[in-house]
């Protein structure tokens, strides 16, 4: 065994080094971080205005792997995620709207009752995926005070200006003096272009200024008292904020989706350059999306599915209810850079080739080597194994080419299956590459990948008390007595168990 990369030992197979596509440099290139044995990773969180959906679950689940890859080489990580819960407004639709406002106003909630509603959900579906929590998981509310430090010595910088309460950054000056549009291969006179009018454009210098601080109007009920007035912030100061506090002015990673890049990521890249003096980043890693036939999959679209939707298939577009894990692998299948387009087929076809692929699994950790000598029975399939299962690290190390390591476990699934039937002796491969085998299957499929068990859920005493609990839901609802039906469930759906009313009036649950 040897050191490599963080501090813990691997085996003295792993030669390559990790190497990640940078979007900044649009080049793969080897991961070296600023402190070595340490790394700092801010991967933007969700706005917790609503139910986060399938397109939202890739960029998580893909830098849940690269967390936990970074700390199976040995690194201290340090991951943080926020929760957008202020603002958010986004300066690309007919006008310049407050989310959390927006759609407090609609649920008749307060904008913390929402926001922790919408938290606490995306919580849940994240257990549901096995997704590592983060380090670190700031809200933008509970970061006030750095925000508007952080504006203020932009102003004083002279890149932001204040009109009427609210406070934009002047990127037409920044881009005189730095590389602006670098990251999403903009220039600033395609930006003046395809700039929208929008709701307080006539407040800009500039068409192409984006807001740092909104100046609140006196029905806006999300506000907090700043220098130029009562107002709150703009989203992309929030994550600049969030990300320097606990990662300092530069640090190793920062993840999102594609569709992330601009504004949001380009303008964290201003702002954070002025106030920090410094670039902030070192690798831009961004995710690619899902499409549903071929078009981006968002709220905006139309054509998103939710997480509780996708677990208990309460959905027109859906054929059935799918397991988280189905989903993960589903996610996993494809490199995270290239586009993956939703259909009931392929998540059909990701669910039983999970279940083949799973079983080969346990069946593999039962197996015991029969004879004494460590020399392979059958030399050319040793070989084969062997060299199947040290591709994993190469692929891994090779901007984390999931898909890759997927399509070997399955080269290896007829192998494995083989000795289970003893059709192929055990004794067939040698002691080390049956223990490799055994070992870095488990290794790489549950500790890197995450995938986990999917369960039966054939329990016949947990089948008769939800056939119970469903018949008093029903009758609650026939007596018109709907707030017990939706307490039941609600408190069902909190501990993972997700009823569906069926179009014949019966019902159905799927335990995630």
């Amino acid at each position: 065994m040897r050191q490599k990369q963080g501090t813990a030992a691997v085996p003295d197979y792993i030669m390559s080094e990790l190497k990640i596509f940078n979007s900044l440099s649009r080049t793969k290139e080897v991961f070296t971080p600023l402190t070595p044995g340490h790394v700092g990773m801010y991967v933007c969180g969700p706005t917790v205005s609503g139910e986060s959906h399938l397109g939202h679950a890739r960029p998580y689940v893909t830098f849940d792997v690269v967390f936990r890859y970074l700390q199976h080489l040995g690194y201290k990580v340090r991951y943080v995620r926020n929760i957008t819960d202020a603002g958010h407004f986004e300066e690309e639709g007919k006008e310049a709207e407050d989310k959390i406002s927006k759609k407090a106003v609609l649920e008749k909630l307060e904008p913390m009752e929402l926001v922790h509603k919408y938290t606490n959900l995306f919580h849940w579906a994240m257990q549901r995926f096995n997704t590592l929590s983060p380090s670190i998981e700031p809200t933008a509310t509970g970061h006030i005070v750095e925000q508007i430090g952080m504006i203020e010595k932009i102003i004083a910088d002279g890149y932001a200006y204040e009109v009427n309460g609210s406070v934009y950054f002047d990127v037409k000056k920044y881009a005189a003096n730095f590389d602006y549009g670098k990251l999403s291969g903009r220039v600033i006179d395609d930006l003046l272009e395809t700039t929208r009018d929008l709701d307080g454009q006539e407040e800009k210098r500039d068409r192409a200024d984006f807001a740092l601080w909104k100046s609140a109007a006196p029905e806006h009920i999300m506000r907090w008292q700043s220098p130029w007035g009562v107002g709150f912030p703009g989203w992309h100061i929030e994550c600049s904020a969030m990300a320097t506090k606990y990662l300092g002015p530069r640090f190793d990673i920062h993840g999102g989706g594609m569709d992330l890049q601009f504004p949001h990521h380009e303008s964290e890249i201003a702002q954070s350059t002025i106030c920090n003096h410094e670039a902030p980043v070192r690798y831009w890693m961004h995710n690619n999306m899902i499409t549903v036939d071929g078009k981006k999959m968002g709220k905006s679209y139309g054509n998103h599915i939710t997480f509780t939707q996708l677990f208990s298939g309460d959905s027109p577009v859906l054929a059935k209810a799918y397991h988280p894990m189905v989903i993960r692998f589903f996610i996993l299948q494809t490199h995270y850079r290239s586009t993956l387009d939703f259909s009931n087929e392929a998540l059909q076809a990701a669910e039983r080739g999970l279940k083949r692929l799973w079983e080969a699994y346990e069946h593999l950790q039962k197996l015991v080597r029969t004879g004494d000598s460590d020399n392979a029975g059958d030399a050319a399939l040793d070989e084969r194994v062997s060299g199947l299962i040290k591709e994993f690290e190469e692929f891994m190390n090779d901007d984390f080419s999931t898909a890759k390591i997927l399509a070997n476990m399955f080269e290896l699934v007829p192998t494995i299956n083989s000795m289970k039937d003893q059709t192929i002796a055990t004794s067939a491969l040698s002691a080390a590459t049956f223990e490799l085998l055994q070992n870095q299957m488990r290794v790489y499929l549950e500790d890197i990948l995450g995938i986990q068990s999917v369960s039966e859920q054939d329990n016949g005493k947990l089948q008769a008390v939800m056939q119970l609990v469903m018949d008093i839901r029903r009758e609650a609802r026939g007596r018109k007595d709907f707030a017990t039906s939706d307490k039941i469930r609600n408190q069902l759906q909190e501990i993972g168990i997700l009823l569906k009313d069926e179009k014949n009036g019966e019902m159905s649950f799927t335990i995630s």
